[in-house]
């Protein structure tokens, strides 16, 4: 207790910090205040009944914390972004310029990495854009608009979604801990109300068993995701002993921490963006005057609906993902690199390649844990749609992951912070 209220006081006498947080509330206060300005051809327009049919839509408002809903100028969120960044990731798998672009040339290459993916970012949200104002005016959610209307429409939304990027970029530069994910975070949070509302309204005296029910896989979900997000498995390493004149410096013995969940709640959000996309294209395709392809847009559309198809997908995408992202973000062979470089080693396992392997094989088997573990999560509230009829209980499920995963992520980003200005 004593060394929370001193890391409490330390935060708030600490003036960086302090600024750093003031800069995160006024980034996140601007994107909730722009998520409620409608685009002009949909004043006076909401799309709840809307979404209340389509849980791919559903999920789209919930993080863009209601701005589809709003049909607002936020209403694309940070999805284009998102978008942009997996493919630029599952690129960099497949291209091996772009690879050595962005794991080789340093800060320059990471510079000229993520300028490609802005550019994306604008492409993905145009397509994006045209694909859901088309929707929307063919479901009568916006009434007989010019040529000129629909592309300014588009323009609007796009420059809202390039705008929120750029927000999300500046948190993370002069802030605390990851942007986009922040954002999210604070879209979920401002739905809470009206979550509680919709319950609330429903709410009958025989659901009371089903409520506690809910509350108690909402704690059980909660203390799993930090069980798993704390988890790590430690990695013994010794550093070898060296005489240098009259002095001997190594010999320690430390370890080093592989976290069970390296990808952290990026697989989630990457998934949900992922599922999306298609839901769009199949919207705008269902909507075509061809009758082929509008009898085939609706039959694939009816598939990925189905409840057990998309829990399916959800859980492989996820799952996958897991595996991707922490490919990506911890490369074993320069661990390995780095720990022969120091003198230190693995007791029994000889350095360079082998320790590679050694590690490589022991995040293999960890993250297995982590995929399986993050996946069941991710897809339980599919299994609370499906058992209980009720979305607003469905959407929770999930807003907790993200919520808990991120509010894991900014505190320890946070205690680092004052860890390296305490020493």
């Amino acid at each position: 207790m004593d060394n929370f209220l001193h890391k409490i006081k330390f935060l708030v006498n600490d003036t960086s910090l302090r600024k750093r947080l003031l800069f995160i509330l006024v980034a996140l206060i601007l994107f909730r205040f722009l998520s409620n300005i409608p685009i002009p051809i949909a004043m006076g327009n909401s799309l709840e009944d809307l979404l209340q049919g389509n849980s791919m839509l559903g999920f789209m408002d919930l993080l863009t914390g209601g701005g589809l809903s709003a049909i607002s100028i936020m209403m694309l969120g940070v999805g284009p972004f998102i978008t942009s960044s997996i493919v630029m990731q599952l690129l960099t798998v497949m291209s091996p310029k772009l690879k050595a672009l962005y794991h080789e040339e340093g800060e320059a290459g990471k510079k000229k990495f993520t300028q490609i993916s802005r550019k994306l970012t604008v492409v993905f949200a145009l397509v994006q854009g045209f694909g859901l104002i088309f929707y929307l005016q063919t479901e009568g959610m916006i009434g007989n608009i010019s040529v000129f209307e629909f592309l300014t429409s588009v323009i609007i939304i796009t420059a809202g979604s390039v705008f929120l990027m750029w927000i999300g970029e500046l948190i993370t530069e002069f802030g605390i801990g990851n942007g986009v994910s922040l954002i999210i975070f604070a879209g979920i949070v401002s739905r809470v109300p009206a979550s509680f509302s919709q319950l609330s309204a429903m709410f009958q005296t025989k659901d009371i068993p089903l409520y506690l029910g809910f509350v108690i896989l909402a704690i059980l979900i909660i203390a799993g995701v930090v069980l798993m997000t704390e988890a790590e498995r430690p990695v013994p390493v010794t550093y070898a002993k060296q005489i240098r004149g009259q002095r001997s410096t190594g010999g320690v013995s430390t370890y080093l921490p592989l976290r069970i969940s390296q990808a952290g709640v990026m697989p989630i959000i990457f998934a949900l963006s992922l599922l999306m996309f298609p839901q769009m294209v199949i919207n705008f395709l269902s909507k075509t005057s061809n009758e082929f392809i509008q009898l085939l847009a609706t039959k694939i559309g009816a598939f990925l609906n189905d409840t057990i198809i998309s829990s399916i997908i959800y859980f492989v995408l996820v799952f996958a993902f897991t595996f991707f992202y922490t490919s990506i973000t911890f490369d074993p062979d320069a661990v390995a690199t780095n720990l022969q470089k120091n003198g230190a080693f693995i007791p029994g396992i000889r350095p360079g390649n082998n320790t590679a392997e050694y590690i490589a094989k022991i995040l293999t088997r960890i993250t297995l844990v982590g995929a399986v573990f993050l996946s069941l999560v991710a897809i339980l509230p599919f299994i609370l749609q499906a058992v209980l009829k009720n979305q607003a209980m469905a959407l929770g499920g999930t807003a907790l992951l993200i919520v808990v995963s991120v509010v894991i992520d900014l505190v320890k980003k946070i205690e680092a912070q004052l860890s390296m200005r305490e020493y």
